[in-house]
């Protein structure tokens, strides 16, 4: 192989698909990034049988040819090259001279016949949609997917086509988060992508009206972003049907100000750590809420106003997850429903539905 690229097409390209290489592997190709020059481009890959994450730039190739580099080591060497122009050139035992200015590596690389063949995906429901509205989705779900692997399908998210709607939802046992979405499609579709994937997603997603191209099949997805091709494996399992999680009934509404919320809330959390995990007790009174905590740090007060309808309650909760569930509403007033100290906090966006949070009540311990 023999090319001559831009440096800096080269860096951009290389710092986004080594995130879908693997950090350990028995196999040692997939601690590499797969490079292929033909005609006028050169393509590269990392996948780690998971996650993978191609794309294509231009380039001038003098011989055609493919191997594998070891991400980490490749990634470092052209963020530093002095000049703008990069030549790469491999022989066949894959010994590989890296030339820039006056700058000269030489790498010993992998053939690519030991790289695992990339998921293709035959006769697969497709969907378009905007890259700011599913960036903005994803957003609002990631946050309350589960860490626990023993669960391995409530670490994705799901996503759920039905009636031109799409729906995102994620579930981790002590809150859930809904964002839907209409979308001009007949598909009906019902898959979990892995959160890893979606992370990474997110970073390749920007806020601009530019589409994206969403294909699955029985085993994978493929997403198509900008240049960038984004693979991945679904999760299999059952997903909570959360639904039946979704509290139907309400005694009591309030509506506040986000922003003034999250301050209180985030205030009365500097009593609060990791280690002493006391419930932030939210008394709902007279258009206020009362925020109060006792820990061994000492305790806080605080009061936020609000416009409130129906009967008065007192709830403790997980003080990050309520925190996580306001910051990720991305709206100026949120509104709350309540059913009783022992049923989840619904919010709601106050106009609207585009999404729906769910935090669980914690027991309040009385002294």
């Amino acid at each position: 192989m023999k090319i001559i690229c831009s440096r800096q097409a080269l860096v951009d390209a290389v710092n986004n698909v080594q995130r879908g290489v693997a950090s350990k592997s028995a196999l040692p190709a997939l601690e590499g990034i797969l490079m292929k020059a033909s005609a006028s481009s050169l393509f590269l890959a990392g996948y780690d049988m998971e996650l993978g994450i191609t794309t294509t730039i231009e380039a001038t190739v003098e011989e055609a040819g493919e191997l594998v580099l070891t991400a980490k080591l490749f990634s470092e060497i052209v963020r530093k090259l002095p000049e703008e122009e990069v030549s790469i050139i491999s022989n066949a035992s894959n010994n590989t001279v890296i030339r820039s200015g006056n700058s000269e590596f030489t790498i010993m690389g992998f053939s690519s016949l030991d790289y695992p063949e990339l998921p293709t995906i035959k006769d697969g429901a497709a969907l378009t949609m905007q890259q700011s509205t599913l960036k903005s989705m994803i957003r609002q779900t990631l946050f309350a997917a589960s860490q626990d692997i023993a669960r391995p399908v409530h670490t994705g998210v799901l996503f759920e086509m039905d009636d031109s709607i799409l729906k995102l939802v994620a579930v981790d046992g002590s809150r859930l988060a809904m964002r839907s979405e209409p979308v001009k499609s007949s598909e009906s579709l019902h898959f979990v992508v892995p959160g890893k994937t979606l992370s990474e997603v997110l970073k390749l997603l920007n806020d601009e009206e530019e589409p994206l191209y969403l294909t699955v099949g029985s085993r994978h997805m493929i997403m198509e972003i900008g240049g960038y091709s984004v693979f991945s494996r679904l999760l299999d399992g059952e997903f909570l049907p959360y639904k039946k999680a979704i509290p139907a009934d309400f005694s009591s509404t309030i509506r506040v100000k986000t922003r003034e919320l999250i301050d209180a809330v985030d205030r009365a959390s500097l009593v609060i750590n990791d280690r002493l995990k006391s419930p932030l007790i939210c008394r709902f009174k007279d258009n206020q809420i009362f925020l109060s905590c006792i820990t061994a740090l000492g305790s806080v007060n605080e009061i936020v106003n609000v416009e409130m309808e129906g009967r008065q309650e007192e709830i403790g909760f997980n003080c990050r997850f309520l925190l996580d569930a306001l910051r990720n509403t991305e709206c100026d007033e949120v509104v709350i429903e309540l059913n009783g100290a022992h049923a989840p906090m619904k919010l709601l966006p106050a106009t609207g539905d585009s999404f729906l949070f769910l935090v669980l009540p914690v027991k309040i311990k009385r002294v």
